[in-house]
């Protein structure tokens, strides 16, 4: 592994919350240089790279609308298609894809099929594309078997406004929601979040606060807007995760289930860096997935910096051994993302 050189393209709030100067510490001692790749200059006089490990959300949807943006993500592509030696941590419409809840509520929707010895699921979910007639936003609920409450969430999977959400009660707080975005049912599971982070072929489960529970069903209740960032943070102390009854601790998820969970996004996404949001049913106690990250915190994940430069070594001595990646592989610069087939909404 000595000699490699690993480039990191992220953004300087991404490069410190994974104190990245701090993990180019770590590599140093292994023999690896980690490079921080500054976007605004040609990467060819920044290269060469061994393996490029980013996270170009912020690019990537802000190219939707600004010349700029789409400059630079051009700029890269051109490099990496230059360059088809080099790794790409992870592919760009897998990423892509992630940052579009439309195409990641379908990927999660599909997973009771793949995994149904597993009994795992994903709530049932209707996508909004503009602002209709609330009638027809009630029948399309009870066509996808929706049931109140209903959790609200952004289209777009990234940036602060992501984290804003909304939980509605009844048809009439359905004038509440701002399209496009996604209605999810909501799923009573005891106030706590499983966040699972994946590396490569390993993962790692971290316990999270969350929602508390509501009673199923239409209520009068007005809706309730919240950070979900705020909510679920380690040292969260929020009202909305404070159980107003007694009930029995769930059983932890089935570690063989979320491994095989795990399995199966890897396959689907074609990624080796995300995290998935999972929680537990208190009436079914079902392994429901609500959520889908790209290259999350790993917040909670000591292991972290070494199970990353695992997984490097592990990528750049396999591509050594067999020549360069396949275009199917998670880890080619030219693989595909997993399925992403036109989910049903209005």
């Amino acid at each position: 592994m000595s000699g490699r050189r690993v480039g990191f393209c992220l953004s300087v709030k991404k490069r410190r919350r994974m104190n990245l100067d701090a993990f180019a510490v770590f590599c140093e001692g292994h023999g690896v240089e980690v490079v921080e790749i500054d976007l605004t200059q040609p990467l060819v006089h920044q290269g060469p790279f061994d393996i490029i490990v980013h996270k170009l959300s912020d690019v990537i949807v802000d190219a939707e609308h600004d010349s700029q943006s789409q400059q630079v993500l051009a700029n890269f592509q051109s490099y990496v298609s230059a360059h088809p030696s080099t790794v790409l941590l992870d592919p760009l419409p897998a990423m892509t894809q992630l940052l579009d809840r439309f195409a990641s509520y379908q990927i999660m929707s599909e997973l009771h099929k793949t995994l149904r010895d597993w009994g795992i699921c994903s709530p049932p979910y209707l996508v909004i594309h503009s602002a209709g007639d609330l009638p027809s936003i009630q029948q399309a609920l009870m066509t996808q078997g929706l049931s109140f409450p209903l959790i609200c969430k952004t289209r777009v999977a990234h940036g602060s406004l992501s984290h804003e959400m909304s939980l509605i009660f009844s048809a009439g707080g359905l004038a509440d929601i701002r399209p496009p975005c996604v209605l999810q049912s909501f799923v009573n599971h005891g106030a706590v979040l499983h966040k699972v982070f994946v590396v490569g072929d390993r993962h790692f489960c971290v316990e999270r606060p969350s929602l508390k529970n509501f009673p199923s069903g239409p209520c009068d209740r007005k809706t309730i807007f919240f950070n979900s960032h705020q909510v679920s943070k380690p040292e969260s102390n929020s009202d909305l995760t404070a159980l107003d009854e007694q009930m029995p601790c769930l059983p932890p998820p089935s570690s063989e289930a979320v491994a095989a969970l795990v399995r199966e996004l890897r396959v689907q996404l074609g990624m080796a860096l995300f995290g998935v949001d999972v929680i537990v049913s208190i009436h079914t106690h079902t392994l429901t997935v609500i959520d889908i990250n790209i290259f999350p915190g790993y917040e909670g994940v000591p292991q972290f910096f070494s199970s990353l430069l695992s997984h490097i070594k592990s990528v750049l001595d396999k591509q050594a051994s067999a020549g360069p990646p396949a275009a199917d592989s998670p880890e080619s610069t030219q693989a595909a993302g997993g399925p992403s087939a036109a989910p049903t909404g209005l």
